[in-house]
C-alpha cells in the first residue's frame, strides 16, 4: 500500500512512474519506537537529489509528517521508502517536471542481521551513481543474472575491474590486519556506510576484483540490513564470522535513532 501525500495512490498516479522510472526515493528502516538510525541523512539525501532530478526543494517536516502518517496502525520494525516524483512529468519534455510530489509506502522489516549472501560479480555501474534514483532496470538485471547462477545477489566492478558497491547495497571489506575498507569509486553514498564510517576508523581507497576476493571478509550494508556478511565472491568463499564485522554489527545498533 502506498500513499501519495495523504491520499491512497491509484494506479492512475503511478502509471507516469511506471512508465518513466524518472524520480529518486530514500529508503528507511523504522524502529518499533518510531526512530530511524540516520533520518537526518535521508532528508539531506532527498533534498541533495531532488536538487539533481528536479530543480526543486522538498520539504523536509511534511516528509516526517506524511511518513508518520503512512506508519499509523504498523506493528513492529518497518522499512518505508520515500519516493519523489512528478506525476505530470512527460517522456518528451522532462525539464517541465519541476514539481514532484511525495509518496511513502512501508513493509515491514526482517530480522538483523540477515543471513550472509553469496555475491556474483557483474561489470555494472548504475547511471548517475551518486543519486539514489528509480531507473533499478540494470541493477535488477544484474541481481537476475546473480540468482540464475545461483548465488544471493550481484556484485558490481567497473570497466577498470574496480569493485564499487552491490544490487542495493554498499560493499566493504575486512583485510588481514583487521582494518576496515571501503572501495572508493562511483557509488550510492549510503547512510549505513556514512554512518559506520562516521564511528569508525578505516580506509577509502580502489579495490580490484581480485584484491576484493583476497580479502579475509567482506560485508555488505543498507538501511534494511544493517551489516550483512558475505559469504562469497563468485566460487571464492569469504570468512562470515570476524571480531571486526561483530563490533560493526555492534556499532550500527548502538547508532540512537532520530524521532519522526
Amino acid at each position: 500500500m502506498a500513499h501519495l501525500n495523504r491520499q491512497l495512490a491509484t494506479a492512475e498516479d503511478l502509471l507516469p512512474l511506471a512508465l518513466t522510472s524518472y524520480g529518486h526515493f530514500t529508503s528507511m528502516r523504522v524502529d518499533a519506537d518510531r526512530r530511524v538510525r540516520g533520518l537526518s541523512l535521508h532528508l539531506e539525501r532527498l533534498v541533495r537529489d531532488s536538487r539533481i532530478v528536479f530543480g526543486a526543494p522538498v520539504d523536509t517536516s511534511r516528509v516526517r509528517d506524511l511518513v508518520a502518517q503512512a506508519l499509523d496502525g504498523q506493528d513492529g520494525p518497518c522499512v518505508v521508502r520515500v519516493t519523489h516524483f512528478d506525476p505530470t512529468v512527460d517522456m518528451g519534455h522532462p525539464e517541465e517536471a519541476t514539481e514532484p510530489q511525495i509518496m511513502v509506502s512501508v513493509r515491514p522489516a526482517g530480522a538483523l542481521p540477515p543471513p550472509p549472501l553469496a555475491a556474483w560479480s557483474v561489470q555494472y555501474e548504475r547511471d548517475l551513481p551518486q543519486v539514489k534514483h528509480c531507473g533499478l532496470f540494470g541493477a535488477l538485471h544484474a541481481r537476475r543474472t546473480a540468482r540464475l547462477k545461483g548465488f544471493d545477489d550481484a556484485l558490481f566492478f567497473g570497466p577498470d575491474n574496480h569493485v564499487t558497491e552491490g544490487g542495493t547495497w554498499n560493499v566493504g571489506f575486512i583485510d588481514e590486519n583487521g582494518t576496515i575498507i571501503w572501495p572508493e569509486g562511483p557509488v550510492l553514498p549510503g547512510v549505513t556506510a556514512a554512518l559506520l564510517q562516521e564511528r569508525t576508523e578505516h580506509k577509502v581507497t580502489p579495490v580490484t576484483l581480485d584484491e576484493a576476493k583476497a580479502m579475509p571478509v567482506a560485508f555488505a550494508t543498507n538501511t534494511s540490513i544493517g551489516v550483512r556478511a558475505l559469504s562469497a565472491i563468485d566460487d571464492t568463499p569469504m570468512t562470515i564470522e570476524h571480531p571486526v564485522l561483530s563490533a560493526l554489527r555492534e556499532t550500527y545498533l548502538s547508532v540512537p535513532g532520530e524521532e519522526l
